[in-house]
């Protein structure tokens, strides 16, 4: 059955479709991977760095004040689990992205490559956070000899 004109991959958008939805998309995975990387990072990383600079009453009045934090420590698998595979989704609508059409206008085609650049960049800055969160968590513990990690 022939395809009606215009309903094919390469089809024109409708008028009111510029892109602006797929760039929408594009910079909320990346805010929401920098959540679920700086997770990791409270978690782990941030306990991990105060016992090693000697803050461990600062890591006690930190519990105390937010003892959600143990529990997140105590279920490291999951919060990386979850965190890899947001991370995971996040790379792959980038990924999508990153030829997505820009508006015509001079002015919103700027704003558009740069909300990009600034989505591909955060999103570079969450997987070095999930990555330090990562080494805090399962190989410093394993490089030092601690049964657990």
């Amino acid at each position: 059955m022939k395809q009606p004109s215009g309903a094919g991959p390469n089809a024109p958008r409708a008028r009111g479709d510029d892109g602006r939805a797929e760039l929408r998309q594009s910079a909320l995975s990346a805010w929401l991977s920098l959540l679920a990387s700086s997770s990791t990072l409270v978690c782990c990383a941030l306990p991990a760095l105060l016992v090693m600079l000697g803050a461990g009453a600062a890591l006690s009045g930190l519990v105390a004040a937010v003892p959600q934090i143990v529990w997140l420590s105590e279920h490291k698998g999951w919060v990386f689990g979850t965190a890899s595979v947001l991370m995971a989704a996040g790379g792959v609508l980038q990924w999508r992205n990153r030829t997505a059409p820009c508006p015509l206008d001079p002015q919103l085609r700027a704003a558009c490559l740069r909300t990009r650049r600034w989505s591909l960049a955060v999103y570079g800055f969450s997987l070095l956070l999930l990555a330090l969160g990562a080494t805090f968590a399962f190989v410093l513990p394993g490089l030092m000899g601690s049964g657990e990690g």
